[in-house]
Order: C-alpha cells, then sequence, then structure tokens
C-alpha cells in the first residue's frame, strides 16, 4: 500500500473515536487532515481509503465513492458503524465536534446552502491531486484528472 507518511491518530489508538477516511494517495488530503488532528482533542482517529479495514468499516461505500470525497464514520460497538457523512456534511459535522471550526459553524448551517457547500467541496476534491503535486503510482489519478 502506498499510502503517504503520516503521523495521525489510528482506530487502535482511538478506539470509538469518530474515522477520517480520506485519500491516503493524496497530499492535498494529507495536509487537510493533519490540520484536523492538530485541531483535535482525541475525538477522531484516521484510515485511508486504500486500508483493507475501510471495507468494513463503511461497506455500503464503493471506492468510486470514497475517492470522491472525505468520510467520517462513527463506529458504535451496538449498532456498527454509523456514517455521519462525506465531503462538506463531513465538514458539517465536523465543525459540531472540533471546538476550533465552531467558528464556521454558522455558515455551514445556514439553511439552504449545503447544495453550494457540496457543489465548492467537489470542486476542490476534483481538483486536489493537482493543487498539490501528484502522488499516483496505482492509477488514482486517472479518476481526477
Amino acid at each position: 500500500m502506498n499510502t503517504l507518511d503520516h503521523d495521525l491518530a489510528t482506530m487502535e489508538e482511538k478506539p470509538g473515536a469518530d474515522v477520517v477516511i480520506w485519500d491516503g494517495h493524496c497530499k492535498f488530503c494529507l495536509s487537510q487532515v493533519q490540520r484536523l488532528s492538530r485541531w483535535d482533542s482525541d475525538r477522531l482517529a484516521y484510515v485511508s481509503l486504500h486500508d483493507p479495514r475501510v471495507k468494513e468499516l463503511a461497506p455500503e461505500l464503493s471506492f468510486e465513492q470514497l475517492m470522491e470525497q472525505l468520510w467520517v464514520v462513527s463506529p458504535r460497538p451496538d449498532a456498527g458503524a454509523v456514517l455521519q457523512g462525506g465531503g462538506a456534511d463531513a465538514i458539517r459535522y465536523l465543525s459540531r465536534q472540533l471546538p476550533w471550526l465552531w467558528p464556521a459553524m454558522p455558515l455551514l448551517h445556514i439553511p439552504g446552502l449545503m447544495p453550494v457547500w457540496r457543489w465548492l467541496y467537489r470542486q476542490v476534491a476534483q481538483r486536489r491531486y493537482r493543487i498539490a503535486g501528484k502522488n499516483c503510482d496505482e492509477g488514482t489519478c486517472s479518476l481526477h484528472q
């Protein structure tokens, strides 16, 4: 697995924490989850979408869906994992969880604006390899180029 080197909390280190599923082959994505990790106070664990454990964690998501956006999943020992959302919806969810994101919360919760935030998120996500440089040994760039 050619995942970028990182120093992020794993699911094993933070059992029961919300799990951020991100593109571990993307330099731009790495910088964003590292920022989340700095803002986090033990609420989040991280796993690359290329990790085989993701199929168990979020079996309802296809590889293509995982490649389109960041996802947040809340593991629940009694009910399985609960998908909190992807892309802008995941950021909206995290804005309620992380105090450093609370200033963004009012903007993300304005009624009727989620379609705009989703569109903006998709625009950045589709260009993420061009934004921060490619790291595409396994053909992942072909989905976005």
